[in-house]
């Protein structure tokens, strides 16, 4: 395995670990998606993988995507209809304002983290963990 994939993976587990971490708060379910293209209209593709993850598929139907592209640092944040019917507008500015400084600085991973940690607050704080609560999606990074 080469260096690049070997730290692909470790930051991989990092992302997983941090979405299980939140995840323990809330019923609320986070994906994140690393795209090595350039999407001309990340918001679109975003959506596109939301579907095919079958993040509209869940129970509560409070799913959250973070979708970037740091090739030509896109990034996107979808959320399924609880999660906007309860939030509003507000939990996409939110995690943008959490995460751009690191994004704006080219680090990607920070970014990513930070975003999840912002994410699980607006979760936890609309969709807090129940005992009945499970896991309906993985927690692994989705790369294209």
């Amino acid at each position: 395995m080469s260096a690049t994939n070997e730290n692909t993976g470790q930051e991989d587990e990092q992302i997983a670990a941090a979405i299980q971490d939140v995840e323990e708060a809330t019923s609320g379910e986070i994906r994140v998606f690393i795209s090595r293209h350039s999407p001309a209209d990340a918001a679109h593709e975003a959506q596109r993988q939301f579907a095919v993850l079958g993040m509209d598929r869940t129970p509560l139907r409070n799913g959250l995507l973070l979708y970037f592209a740091p090739a030509n640092r896109t990034f996107a944040i979808v959320a399924d209809e609880a999660v906007r019917f309860r939030t509003g507008d507000r939990f996409g500015p939110d995690i943008t304002a959490a995460m751009m400084p690191a994004w704006e600085q080219g680090h990607t991973l920070e970014a990513i983290l930070r975003a999840i940690d912002a994410a699980g607050s607006i979760l936890a704080r609309h969709f807090p963990r129940s005992r009945l609560d499970r896991n309906d999606l993985a927690n692994q990074v989705v790369r294209d």
